[in-house]
This record gives C-alpha cells, sequence and structure tokens, in this order.
C-alpha cells in the first residue's frame, strides 16, 4: 500500500510538473510583452532591467494614443469584428439548424461542402473576394470586410452547430409543433435557449477569428485610417526596423478583449465544441 501511495504521489508530482512546465511555456510571452511594454527605449537595451522594467514607463502607451491612429484602428476593430460575428453567428445558426433537422435532396453534401469550405485556406480566397468587392463598391472600407470575414466563419459555425443540434433530441421540437408552434418557433423557444453554449461557443470563435484577420484587411483597405489593428500593428514596422514600444503597448491593448472574453465564456467554450462529440 505505500508503495502504491508512493507511486501516486511521484504520478501527481510529475503532472504538476508538467503542467506547470506547459503554463510557463504559454504565459511567458505574454508576460514578456507586457513587460516590454512599460520600459523606455534604453531599458529595452540593457539587460539590467530584462525581467522587470526599473522604473515603470507609461511613455510609450501615451505615444501609441496621441500620436498614432491606434484609437481609431481599435474602434474599427471592434465595429468590424461585432457585426461580422453576429451576422456570422445569425447565419450560421438558421445554416446548422437546416442541415440538422430538415430532410431535403442534397443535405449530405451539404454538410460534406460546408466543412470542406471552412478548410480552404483564405489566402487562396483573396483575389476573387476583392474583385467581388470592387464590382460592388465595397473596396476600401470597412463594409467590405464584414461582407468579406463570414466566408470563412459561416462554415465553421454552421459545422460547429451542426454537432451541438443533433444533441438536443427532437421530441421536444415535436411536443412544442403538437402543441401549435410552428418549425420556426419550436426553433426559437425550445432549440435555440439549449443551444446558446454552442451558440455562444462558435460566435466567441468567429470574434477571434475576425479580430486577428490579416490578410484580408491588408489588401482590401489602403485608407490608414480605416485599418484594423493587426494592419495598424503591422505599421510600426519599417523594413529591418520594429517600434518595440508602439508594438507591445499595442499588442498589450489588443489582447486585452479576447482575454477578458475567453475568461468569461471559457466554460461556454469548452461546452459548444464538446457537445457535438455526444448524441443525446
Amino acid at each position: 500500500m505505500r508503495a502504491g501511495g508512493a507511486a501516486g504521489r511521484a504520478q501527481t508530482a510529475l503532472s504538476y510538473a508538467v503542467l506547470v512546465v506547459l503554463a510557463l511555456m504559454v504565459l511567458f510571452p505574454f508576460y514578456w510583452m507586457t513587460v516590454t511594454s512599460f520600459k523606455s527605449e534604453d531599458q529595452m537595451r540593457s539587460l539590467v532591467s530584462m525581467f522587470w522594467p526599473r522604473p515603470f514607463a507609461t511613455e510609450n502607451y501615451q505615444q501609441l494614443v496621441t500620436k498614432t491612429e491606434f484609437v481609431a484602428w481599435y474602434k474599427n476593430s471592434v465595429f468590424v469584428s461585432v457585426t461580422s460575428t453576429l451576422l456570422a453567428t445569425a447565419v450560421g445558426t438558421i445554416g446548422a439548424y437546416a442541415l440538422a433537422r430538415l430532410k431535403f435532396f442534397g443535405r449530405g453534401f451539404l454538410a460534406s461542402a460546408t466543412l470542406i469550405t471552412y478548410l480552404v485556406p483564405p489566402s487562396i480566397l483573396f483575389i476573387p473576394l476583392y474583385a467581388q468587392m470592387r464590382s460592388l463598391g465595397l473596396a476600401n472600407s470597412l463594409a467590405g470586410l464584414i461582407a468579406a470575414y463570414p466566408s470563412f466563419t459561416v462554415p465553421f459555425v454552421t459545422w460547429l452547430l451542426m454537432g451541438y443540434f443533433e444533441s438536443i433530441p427532437e421530441e421536444l421540437e415535436e411536443a412544442a409543433m403538437i402543441d401549435g408552434a410552428t418549425r420556426f418557433g419550436a426553433f426559437y423557444r425550445i432549440v435555440l435557449p439549449l443551444s446558446m453554449p454552442g451558440v455562444l461557443a462558435a460566435g466567441l470563435y468567429a470574434f477571434t477569428q475576425a479580430w486577428n484577420e490579416f490578410l484580408y484587411a491588408l489588401v482590401f483597405i489602403t485608407d490608414g485610417k480605416l485599418r484594423t489593428l493587426p494592419v495598424g500593428l503591422a505599421s510600426f514596422i519599417t523594413g529591418d526596423v520594429y517600434g518595440w514600444g508602439s508594438l507591445m503597448s499595442g499588442a498589450v491593448l489588443t489582447t486585452l478583449p479576447v482575454i477578458a472574453a475567453y475568461i468569461y465564456l471559457q466554460k461556454y467554450m469548452v461546452e459548444g465544441l464538446t457537445a457535438g462529440s455526444v448524441k443525446g
């Protein structure tokens, strides 16, 4: 018994040690980014204050807000990300419900095509998408980004929610329709509230993708004031010269909304991503 207990404690200690090492590997880049954002130019070149700035300097944040278009970029990213997320979540939710519940010819093909569309790299699509945006008069506008982002967020939202809807018993909808509800009424009053964790997880993913997207924003937008945060931060790199102060302070402020959203919605994220694995 003692040998078994000692082996169990050793295994537990080893597991915690591995978890601590992994946590340090994941968190250290964020720590380094945050610490660097509070360093002056002299401190960045010095080895004395490598892991902790002495003293703390806020000049990077002051210059970022007052001498660049960072505030405008932030507003653009919030507007584009939130709007495209709402659009993608609404379209993906309705499409997933139709593919999971309705019986029609070609349903299996459409379900497979949805997954295949999600797997297509956006780098292949940006040229035809840009041609479409120009023909529609949406080039160099935030509306063009809002119209383009669902091209890679809707397929994943649809694919994820298909598994979630299939895990909800159809008898609940049938009982509602027997009581006089329409198909849409059963979906809105029964299925949608039960699937809200999955919808939130899908929406959080769509928001993250739109918030971090770089290629479309770089190609579609030419006006400096209409840039989103990833493209705006990239402008601090000129050739082989890096504006580390502006880059690190901007990166810290850029990651805060995503971190806050994941901390608040993490339980829904896990539940939403794993719900389709068990069919109820």
